[in-house]
């Protein structure tokens, strides 16, 4: 059984381990103090080195060009406008829903930008300086791709000449890594708020031309496509109701012909035969009547479905777009010196305790022995 005195010599031996233990922490943290104070100069020159090789990367390190383009976006009417019209169209077969419906509404445009078809043609696109290069070729003189054609290798310059090769697989798939690394190191497309309907779309690049020339064809090329595909439908349908309409007016022209070639074949016809003339001519009448009255309501369809096609095709206003001299962002030198002064000055410090502390283990090894 266990006494008070017993219990009282526990928490009193306790208690001295514990100042024991920390102020051996405090002997070994300054003996490893008094070490690298000694060590200073090397120290001192792992400094000066980091901060060298910093300096080095931030005067070596090309600056960043960006190029920025901000546009508002306010979508077309959605009910497209032609509820009003959903009878008479049913009549003809013809369907006037909304043309766009939600095929890109909110993230879904931003995504566009993203996509591989937007980006591919972009880099297919001419440049504006020069029509006779590709944007890709634009891309290449800075971001050299070694390809290997019939057991040489050489950088691919010409993004024309695998066309020229028939290499579909291969043009495929360096297409395909160029668009993969514009996806992950240049292309930045999001909205300055969630509350508004403001897109900006940022190129970001070491080359100032091509940051400007993609980011000006890239906005264009989704912007366009973006429209045609909202109205898509609704376009679709004023061409059916145009054809008809068309045809509607060529038969009452027909009919218009008919009744008066009539009157001329028949210009002193016997009284007693009256029934050759009056028939046909009344026959043709009425027909003309008839198609006269169709193509006057069908007229009217065709123009509000055009007027339909005005309210849902999409407003796209620029705000701002990009214009030399771009936007440049070039790492700091004395951010530089700072960061290669701290990693080296680490690392040193690093490597010296580390250094210590095996040669002490070793020595404690050998007298042990």
């Amino acid at each position: 059984m266990i006494t008070n005195n017993q219990t009282d010599n526990i928490d009193f031996q306790s208690e001295s381990t514990n100042k024991m233990s920390v102020l051996e922490l405090v002997l070994i943290l300054k003996e490893t103090f008094s070490y690298l104070l000694s060590k200073w100069l090397i120290i001192v020159f792992f400094c000066l080195l980091g901060g060298s090789l910093g300096f080095l990367y931030a005067y070596l390190k090309k600056p960043i060009y960006t190029a920025s383009t901000t546009f508002v976006l306010e979508e077309g009417d959605k009910g497209g406008g032609l509820s009003s019209l959903g009878g008479i169209a049913a009549v003809t077969g013809i369907d006037l829903g909304g043309g766009g419906g939600g095929l890109f509404q909110g993230d879904n445009l931003l995504e566009l930008y993203k996509s591989r078809t937007m980006i591919e043609k972009t880099l297919l696109s001419p440049m504006q300086e020069d029509s006779s290069k590709l944007l890709v070729d634009r891309y290449l003189s800075f971001n050299p791709i070694e390809i290997s054609i019939k057991g040489s290798s050489s950088n691919l310059k010409d993004f024309r000449q695998l066309d020229s090769l028939k290499n579909k697989r291969l043009r495929d798939s360096l297409l395909g890594e160029i668009v993969s690394n514009i996806k992950k190191s240049y292309l930045v497309v999001g909205k300055l708020d969630k509350k508004l309907s403001v897109i900006k779309v940022d190129v970001n690049s070491t080359d100032e031309l091509f940051a400007k020339d993609f980011n000006d064809q890239i906005v264009q090329n989704v912007n366009e496509f973006y429209k045609q595909t909202k109205t898509k439908k609704s376009m679709a349908n004023v061409k059916i109701l145009q054809d008809k309409t068309d045809s509607v007016r060529g038969m009452m022209n027909s009919a218009i012909y008919s009744s008066v070639k009539v009157a001329d074949a028949t210009p002193n016809i016997n009284p007693t035969r009256q029934v050759e003339r009056i028939a046909p001519m009344q026959r043709s009448q009425f027909s003309a009547e008839t198609n006269k009255a169709v193509l006057g309501t069908m007229l009217q369809n065709l123009e509000m479905s055009k007027l339909s096609v005005l309210k849902e095709t999409p407003l796209i206003q620029t705000v701002d777009k990009p214009i030399y001299p771009l936007y440049k962002e070039r790492f700091s030198k004395s951010k530089g010196i700072a960061i290669g002064v701290i990693i080296s000055g680490l690392l040193s410090v690093m490597f010296l305790i580390t250094r210590r502390f095996f040669i002490n283990l070793m020595k404690e090894g050998a007298a042990k022995s």
